[in-house]
């Protein structure tokens, strides 16, 4: 039986504590909602974020995220990308030697455009850090549906305890060594799901979603390949598989945000009526630094961030995507 520390109480964190749970893993969940943490305690049920389901009766949430680190075997950081930071600062000294830590969180940190591995590599001051990614709707895991995912670290034992430590019949875990290209996949394709949600709320077909899933991989190929990353890793499950996902499936909520984007709500009334965390808005505005960074073009992710930040009619948006100039659609 391992002791593990869930950092995050969103419906990806509280999904991933209940599956260790009923695993036979002790389980902490670190919730920053007070209220969550009671209900998980005295109803086994997190009514904020994954109202529907009943959680294991062994699963404990904590307001504490230092009281929940501590003697932790592994922790999984699930908080939103922008408070990574902020939460792990406190915890080094809680941290045991040797603790196996594995990040979820799909994002890029906004202001130093670090990867969450990178993060928490420099905040623990700990080398055995991994990732967990791919296609994986909270809802659907927690309803057991059949669902693969992959576990990334440079160490291929680090890769193969994430694999033991989350793997069930009904969840596979593969694994891989590029976390660059793992991480980005998992960070990039929220940005695609918005403008996938865009021409779904403009009444667009399935021409232009098939495009726009076939050059969005494009962009996020181009950019991760720029930054040391292998462009096979895309092909996989954080990359396509993750993508499909996201662009096509009816809970994401990055395609949510498009939606309400190409309705005529603004990102500031959308995050107003929502409290999950929709990555791609942020990961928009860091692409867009990577992408300058890194002398590469990501003409979906400018669009994106266009409508996101700038107001930019979504219709023209799309004509603008059309308009550009006509190229070969591979370079070699």
């Amino acid at each position: 039986m391992t002791v593990v520390a869930v950092l995050g109480a969103g419906s990806w964190g509280t999904t991933l504590a209940d599956l260790l749970a009923r695993k036979g893993e002790t389980v902490r969940l670190w919730a920053y909602e007070s209220e969550v943490v009671e209900s998980v305690n005295r109803e086994h049920r997190n009514p904020v974020f994954l109202p529907q389901a009943e959680l294991a009766p062994s699963l404990r949430a904590f307001g504490d995220p230092v009281e929940t680190v501590a003697g932790a075997e592994v922790v999984l950081s699930v908080i939103p990308s922008h408070a990574v930071r902020s939460v792990v600062a406190r915890l080094p000294k809680a941290l045991g030697a040797g603790a196996l830590v594995v990040s979820a969180t799909k994002g890029i940190e906004p202001e130093s455009l670090k990867l969450m591995s990178q993060v928490l590599e420099e905040t623990l001051q700990t080398p055995r850090v991994a990732v967990l990614s791919g296609p994986s709707f909270a809802e659907e895991v927690w309803a057991n549906q059949p669902t693969a995912v992959v576990a990334a670290a440079r160490d291929p034992a680090t890769a193969a305890a994430v694999q033991k430590i989350f793997a069930t019949s009904r969840f596979r875990v593969y694994s891989n060594q590029d976390v660059v290209g793992v991480e980005l996949g998992g960070a990039l394709k929220n940005v695609i799901a918005i403008a996938a949600g865009i021409l779904e709320g403009l009444g667009l077909g399935n021409n232009p979603r098939a495009a726009l899933i076939t050059r969005g991989l494009a962009e996020m190929t181009r950019l991760g390949t720029a930054m040391g990353a292998d462009p096979l890793t895309f092909a996989g499950l954080a990359g396509m598989g993750d993508l499909i996902l996201t662009t096509c499936g009816a809970l994401s909520r990055n395609r949510a945000l498009g939606m309400a984007l190409a309705q005529g709500q603004t990102l500031q009334e959308y995050n107003a009526a929502h409290r999950s965390v929709a990555e791609g808005a942020n990961t928009a505005r860091a692409a867009m630094k990577l992408a300058e960074r890194h002398g590469v073009e990501l003409p979906i992710t400018e669009q994106v961030w266009a409508m996101l930040y700038e107001g930019k009619p979504p219709k023209q948006a799309v004509a603008d995507l059309m308009e550009r100039t006509l190229k070969p659609e591979l370079w070699r």
